[in-house]
């Protein structure tokens, strides 16, 4: 069938990721009557940031309180325990420490804790004792345990979002690329590799490509994605005794998404990393992907080059655990000492999608941009995942202001 061909839409949501199956399904709950498309450009949704997400349920430790990723991700966290519960999906509320290896680390831990306990997370600062108790195999000199940190599959929950909206006769379109969107009086016009589609309003939930979507549409997004892949182990079966669920180091409060981990996952195995390393393509999951033109697109950007020069020994470090078991292990042994280089095997990475200013500064909490009839999701990394469901309702409460 050609789509082309089909009625206006009230609202079509480009990108089929969690974020964008979520915005739909929140239309579908406040506006039952609405006609909604979710316009996907792959055979199935959930295939980027989405299916290489590590299934966290993030409590909201991290987040500058009052930012919008502390207050999406406790409410969104709650919203997707609800939906799981619901639908038969397989989730647990395991918690997680993160733990101070050296006392040197003990007053960003401290920080750390207050953080939680201004976000209302449910979490408490535990002595090396009681961090035995709870992993027997790590070292660390003071943790905090986040007792409702959770895991989950992110896929599956895309899945069940896009099967509720196919049954409640929304369409959820795959092969479909949105290559631009043309905002009039009256309409939007979305220009696809399957013909010109129209809606009243449109939501580009686009991820790796939302900065791509918004200056093929005539915005200036002021930020540039930069892509960058993180790369995991697996466990050997013979090595998952060695954590229980989820080990956590300190964050480095410049890069709160660097530094490797342990987790369980929702299957059972155990998977520890990543590092993060500047991916040659946006969707370049393995190291030999490579897109000359994004790759240059992301060197040859101001805010790239003055993030390299600022923090290029971080950098380099990254890129030396990305080439070397050897160092990305002893690094997982500040948490784990017993495990060794032969109980660990390369795993799927993920690519995450970083917003940089071109100034270099890194977005550290959710952005969107509004034009008249457009909402661009500019910016929405981890803890995306775990807050889609209230970022969905966010977003779906703009529109409502417009209808």
């Amino acid at each position: 069938m050609n789509i082309a061909r089909m009625e206006i839409a009230d609202v079509m949501v480009v990108g089929g990721g969690i974020v964008g199956l979520a915005t739909a399904y929140a239309l579908r709950q406040r506006q039952p009557g609405k006609r909604l498309w979710v316009l996907e450009k792959e055979s199935a949704v959930g295939q980027h940031q989405t299916g290489h997400n590590s299934g966290v349920l993030h409590a909201g430790i991290y987040y500058k309180p009052g930012s919008l990723k502390a207050v999406n991700c406790r409410t969104g966290k709650k919203a997707m325990e609800t939906f799981c519960q619901e639908h038969g999906i397989p989730y647990r509320l395991c918690g997680k420490v993160v733990v101070a290896t050296h006392v040197e680390e003990l007053e960003r831990l401290q920080e750390l804790y207050n953080r939680g306990q201004a976000n209302g997370v449910d979490c408490a600062l535990i002595e090396p004792e009681r961090l035995r108790e709870l992993e027997p195999h790590v070292s660390g000199v003071r943790a905090i345990h986040v007792r409702e940190t959770g895991i989950v599959d992110y896929r599956q929950v895309c899945e069940k979002l896009a099967s509720l909206l196919q049954r409640s006769d929304q369409s959820v379109r795959t092969g479909v690329r949105v290559l631009r969107l043309v905002e009039s009086e009256g309409e939007v016009v979305a220009h696809t590799t399957q013909g010109e589609l129209r809606a009243r309003f449109a939501v580009n939930c686009c991820g790796l490509y939302s900065d791509h979507l918004a200056r093929a549409s005539g915005l200036d997004p002021q930020v540039k994605i930069i892509p960058f892949r993180g790369e995991y182990f697996q466990v050997k079966p013979e090595g998952e005794a060695l954590c229980r669920n989820l080990i956590y180091p300190v964050p480095d409060p410049r890069f709160p998404f660097l530094g490797v981990h342990f987790t369980r996952m929702i299957g059972g195995h155990v998977e520890c990393g990543p590092n993060a390393v500047l991916a040659f393509a946006r969707e370049g999951y393995r190291k030999s992907d490579l897109n000359l033109s994004e790759l240059w697109e992301a060197l040859s950007y101001p805010g790239f080059i003055r993030l390299a020069a600022r923090y290029w020994r971080t950098g380099a470090g990254e890129m030396w655990r990305s080439v070397s078991k050897g160092a990305f292990v002893r690094a997982l042994q500040r948490l784990v000492p017993a495990i060794q280089p032969d109980l660990v095997v390369p795993a799927p990475a993920g690519v995450r999608a970083q917003a940089v200013a071109r100034d270099g500064t890194q977005l550290d909490d959710f952005a969107f941009r509004e034009t008249r009839r457009i909402v661009h999701v500019l910016n929405a990394p981890s803890p995306a995942a775990t807050a889609s469901l209230s970022i969905g309702q966010s977003i779906a409460g703009t529109l409502e202001r417009h209808f």
